[in-house]
């Protein structure tokens, strides 16, 4: 029996005893660095409507495979100030890529062209597609590659303080490359065309990728809300072809608190013995990033709708591990009440566990959007007038904690594939007895301040300068290698009328955030 696959345009046929899934080449011969392979000549694209939205999950199964060896990049820049510099990871040196190669942390922009042409052989779309090396969905494409790998899952590029990145391929797996364009609405109409792909020549001659090119039949039908993908799981499927997680909301961080993995990670026990914490030895370190995603807002009554008169400053807050440990938390629920008694605990250098101490409380949140357990000792938001004066204090003091940033992946014993990545794998339910919260080294925890309570309130504020301030650790109840880096301010600029108010955010280091 043959499998067939479509490689570089070209239909191969290699026996079906050295292919697991999608092969590149017999298992016997040594395969090239990298290939460019297409799953399937033939592909159907799901069209959805959702009002004045177009939903198009396209999917071209246009993957690329490292060989004999892993693929690895390594982005990252000394500070905010300095351009980022990438390196492609090798078994005996390490290459400095060209300048413009990389320019931010989504992965690798404009790496391939796709062309749609319809029937009569007119172009209906001509765009240029970006490629994250580090597939959600990547898998083993022959018997004898690795059984894992260590790569991250996406390339989660949006916190714009992002410092360091890791992008990898293991060797014998696969990547996909990204079908769709980033633009909203993208939309091609039912019908036949033809997609020619071809990775850009700035890639496939550096990367030495050769064929990078691929002619294939798309087929665009309308799709059915109850069959096939269905509208919630396109968007899902669109989330993932971005490079975004499908465990936490698009906007990143603690947005709608909606997951969609069940808890992974086992419940946290008392130990019969609680030791001290050692005096030395693997500590995390908490830094606090510069607030992001600012955005003034006009409140509304909730049961009208209509604008209330009140003005609120929302914003994105991120506190990041930078140190040798990770900062792990567990929740002992005092039995009868919605109150848990939380402890740090220590590791030494091969990751035992070996001492522990208090470390305040967990309490149950029983708003709506939150349900779950928060840690009350994590951070603080404070807006401060232009004297570093307390002028606003954020609601929200208690927070659930998850790895929802890669921050910086290139420091030492970085987590590069945590698992609590969302709250449903982090935070518990009212029924738990206990709780672990976890922030591992290397990852960030992102809350985007978009509801009353978790932003600033502005409104009878004066005009003029003020500074946004996450502090990170705010009571000293964690222990940490240093606490002079857990305060970030961001200045921003109040100005209008009670009734129309303005802001401006001033940029840092030509980051506008």
């Amino acid at each position: 029996m043959n499998r067939r696959l479509l490689a570089a345009g070209v239909v191969v046929v290699a026996t079906a005893g050295a292919i697991a899934g999608i092969g590149v080449a017999n298992a016997a011969t040594a395969p090239p660095p990298l290939s460019f392979v297409v799953a399937t000549p033939n592909v159907t694209a799901e069209r959805y409507t959702d009002g004045e939205n177009v939903y198009l999950f396209l999917d071209l199964g246009v993957n690329v495979i490292a060989g004999q060896d892993p693929f690895e990049i390594r982005a990252a820049r000394k500070s905010y100030a300095d351009p980022i510099v990438a390196q492609q990871i090798g078994k005996k040196k390490n290459t400095t890529l060209p300048a413009g190669m990389i320019t931010d942390f989504t992965g690798l922009k404009n790496f391939a062209s796709i062309t749609v042409k319809d029937q009569a052989g007119a172009t209906v779309k001509s765009y240029q597609t970006n490629f994250c090396p580090n597939s959600y969905d990547s898998a083993r494409t022959r018997p004898d590659a690795p059984a894992s790998t260590p790569y991250p899952r996406g390339c989660n590029g949006d916190n714009p303080f992002t410092l360091g990145a890791v992008w990898g391929i293991q060797a014998g797996w696969n990547a996909t490359v990204s079908s769709q364009p980033n633009i909203e609405n993208f939309d091609i109409p039912v019908g036949d065309y033809s997609v020619a792909v071809a990775v850009n020549p700035m890639f496939a001659d550096y990367f030495k990728i050769k064929n990078g090119t691929a002619q294939l039949n798309l087929k665009v039908v309308d799709g059915d809300r109850g069959k096939g993908l269905g509208l919630a799981a396109a968007r899902k499927a669109q989330a993932l072809e971005a490079g975004l997680s499908v465990e936490t909301k698009a906007e990143n961080g603690h947005g709608d608190h909606n997951g969609y993995l069940p808890s992974l990670r086992p419940p946290a026990k008392v130990p019969a013995t609680l030791k001290a914490a050692p005096k030395a030895g693997p500590r995390p370190d908490l830094r606090s990033l510069p607030a992001w995603g600012i955005a003034l807002e006009e409140g509304t009554n909730e049961e009208t709708g209509e604008t209330d008169g009140k003005w609120y400053v929302n914003f994105g807050a991120t506190v990041w591990n930078a140190g040798t440990s990770p900062l792990l938390v567990d929740g002992f629920r005092q039995t009868g009440t919605e109150l848990m008694d939380a402890y740090q605990y220590f590791f030494d250098a091969k990751g035992n566990q070996v001492g522990s101490v208090p470390a305040g409380t967990m309490q149950w949140d029983n708003r709506d959007g939150h349900k779950h357990w928060h840690f009350t000792d994590f951070a603080q938001y404070n807006l401060l007038s232009a004297d570093k004066k307390l002028a606003v204090r954020s609601g929200k003091e208690a927070f659930c904690l998850a790895n929802t940033d890669a921050v910086d992946y290139t420091i030492p014993n970085a987590k590069w594939r945590p698992e609590n990545t969302d709250l449903s794998t982090s935070c518990g339910g009212n029924t738990a007895v206990a709780v672990r919260e976890v922030l591992d080294i290397g990852n960030g925890d992102t809350y985007s301040q978009y509801r009353p309570g978790q932003s600033f309130e502005v409104t009878d504020l004066p005009n003029g300068t003020y500074y946004i301030e996450v502090k990170a650790n705010p009571a000293n109840k964690l222990a940490e290698t240093s606490t002079t880096n857990n305060t970030a301010l961001r200045e921003i600029q109040l100005g209008g009328t009670p009734g129309a108010r303005t802001l401006t955010v001033p940029p840092v280091n030509a980051i506008d955030g």
